[in-house]
């Protein structure tokens, strides 16, 4: 556990990151219910790089919402570092997400009129990190990425790869346990997807972060150590993939 939150992890070198039980989330009610998640069983272990493929409405979004605590479970049982999130309060849950998880989405999410270097210190200023430490920590993110030198650009001066290596430097500035990347490639070329690819499997295994990603492409799946396939709010398949140096 983290020394400066008071976030009630029961962190022990047995439990698993993620463990999830019979996990279901419902939309509606009636005959308008829509079962997005059906009973996810699924372990993910501290350090894993995990990808979850699947086809629209397979329910793999609905699942990274729930382990982001963006979403809450219809039934079943969450479990992060050995605690249930269901049993959390509503602070306790920002707390969770503030310190120990980090965000990469799609569509880059960047404050437009704003500097790198800004964008990147704001989970620090949630946080409430004084003026010094966000620009150290941000700097040191920024160069993690590739982007020492563009600090000061905004995100209009940045081409869309360098804008998703600016979404990663903001989401890992915290030092977070866990990375959730929904579509990360999804707006970029071959050559900047495989490069923001290399990015994150580099801080998978250089930092231990773990990733768990959403992806439709195989190509970019082919880069994580596991490959979990969901298919009507089920998990259809759940294989190693041969990455675990």
């Amino acid at each position: 556990m983290k020394t400066d939150d008071p976030y009630p992890t029961n962190n022990h070198p047995d439990h698993p990151l993620i463990v999830s039980k019979g996990v279901t989330k419902v939309y509606g009610e009636g005959q308008g219910a829509v079962e997005a998640l059906r009973g996810i069983d699924l372990i993910i272990n501290e350090g894993e790089f995990l990808a979850v493929m699947g086809p629209s409405g397979s329910g793999k979004s609905t699942y990274l919402n729930i382990l982001g605590c963006l979403d809450t479970p219809t039934a079943g049982s969450y479990m992060f570092k050995g605690v249930e999130v269901g049993g959390l309060a509503r602070n306790q849950l920002a707390l969770l997400r503030r310190h120990y998880q980090g965000f990469v989405f799609q569509g880059f999410n960047l404050l437009n009129r704003t500097s790198a270097l800004e964008n990147v210190e704001l989970p620090l200023i949630y946080r409430g990190a004084p003026a010094g430490e966000r620009r150290a920590r941000a700097l040191q993110a920024l160069e993690t990425v590739g982007l020492k030198g563009w600090e000061t650009h905004t995100p209009g001066e940045l081409s869309v790869g360098q804008q998703q290596r600016v979404a990663i430097a903001r989401a890992i500035v915290t030092g977070p346990a866990m990375l959730l990347a929904d579509e990360p490639t999804g707006n970029l070329d071959t050559a900047r997807s495989r490069e923001i690819m290399e990015l994150l499997t580099s801080l998978n295994h250089d930092q231990g972060i773990t990733i768990v990603m959403i992806t439709h492409e195989p190509d970019m799946a082919a880069y994580a150590k596991r490959i979990v396939r969901f298919r009507d709010g089920l998990v259809e398949s759940d294989e190693r993939n041969g990455r675990e140096s």
